[in-house]
């Protein structure tokens, strides 16, 4: 089998895909109150050519997909297409990131797809009323209770939370706190610069550095080992059930093992999150291509993976600074 490998001699594995660039939260870290400029639903990449996209790819060696959004929930029929691809028997694992407002109907269909794993579940605050300031939406109620449901099931369970200086600092430690009765990961996210307003400043710099401080402050902890293309720096209380995780999303320390590719919902490919694209997987398969033309594609693009984020930043072509994670794929 040909492997996915870059100019680095790393391995790709792990395809980060987008179904939709749609939301129904407007998180400040994400876009604008008014919302961003989502595309026509004919420029989407359909489901067919997603199955398609990580078939090729699994073909080539990856055998993990997170699909993310916008929100995922919000597309059409989206758990049929989880159960499309779970008959891709190269594929181990199925993950899914989502704000848990609209997964409490489905947890039942997506446990009984074996490989639906994890369920990473954004939510940056315990509080309803600083809940609803951040995402703009009164939906606290509906996300906490999809996180004890899904806690109480059988997916593992990730709870996401963008550490935003003077929004939400002060719970980190409430959030520790979660994984000492609950059999779950707490992972805090350096927030990141691609909030759809066309502004690349961020508030005060929350760094790993800084989030573990916060927590040493009321916790002895001990780091938990964990494989070499880890997103994040994994961490544990003593006598907890579950873990908590910090990702330097900003801070890129995390770059030299980079084992993933990203491919927005509209097909274009990134080979890096701070990249501003490198090919239209979508406009190439509405030309006519092959899958063998597919896969020599890949093998292609991924020779152009940067080093690391800030070589890619460096390397940005269009200048665009108003992208939204929602555009990107979260």
């Amino acid at each position: 089998m040909q492997q996915l490998i870059d100019s680095f001699g790393r391995q790709i594995t792990y395809v980060r895909l987008a179904v939709t660039d749609r939301c129904n939260l407007r998180c400040q870290y994400c876009m604008p109150a008014h919302g961003i400029d989502i595309v026509p639903r004919k420029e989407l990449l359909t489901y067919k050519e997603m199955y398609r996209i990580v078939r090729v790819l699994t073909e080539l060696g990856v055998n993990k997909v997170r699909l993310t959004g916008g929100e995922p929930f919000v597309r059409k029929d989206f758990v049929n297409f989880l159960e499309m691809l779970s008959f891709n028997d190269l594929l181990n694992t199925i993950n899914i990131t989502t704000n848990g407002a609209l997964i409490k109907k489905h947890i039942k269909s997506i446990e009984g797809l074996k490989k639906v794993k994890n369920i990473n579940l954004s939510i940056d605050s315990l509080y309803e009323d600083k809940f609803n300031q951040i995402t703009r939406r009164n939906v606290f109620s509906e996300v906490y209770s999809a996180l004890e449901l899904l806690e109480k099931s059988s997916l593992n369970l990730k709870l996401n939370v963008v550490v935003q200086s003077g929004f939400n600092t002060n719970e980190i430690n409430d959030f520790v706190k979660l994984t000492e009765d609950k059999n779950i990961v707490v992972r805090f996210i350096e927030e990141m610069p691609f909030n759809g307003s066309g502004q690349r400043e961020i508030g005060e710099n929350w760094n790993l550095k800084r989030i573990l401080e916060e927590i040493q402050s009321e916790f002895k902890i001990y780091e938990v080992p964990t494989k070499k293309s880890s997103t994040s720096r994994n961490f544990q209380v003593e006598n907890f059930k579950g873990s908590v995780g910090i990702i330097p999303a900003f801070t890129r320390t995390i770059c030299n093992d980079c084992n993933r590719i990203r491919i927005t919902s509209t097909g274009m490919l990134k080979n890096c999150l701070f990249d501003d694209g490198v090919f239209s997987i979508r406009d190439f398969i509405r030309k006519g291509a092959s899958n063998d033309d597919l896969k020599e594609l890949f093998l292609s693009l991924v020779k152009e993976k940067p080093k690391n984020g800030f070589v890619a930043e460096a390397n940005r072509t269009k200048g665009n600074v108003s992208e939204s994670m929602s555009t990107i794929g979260g």
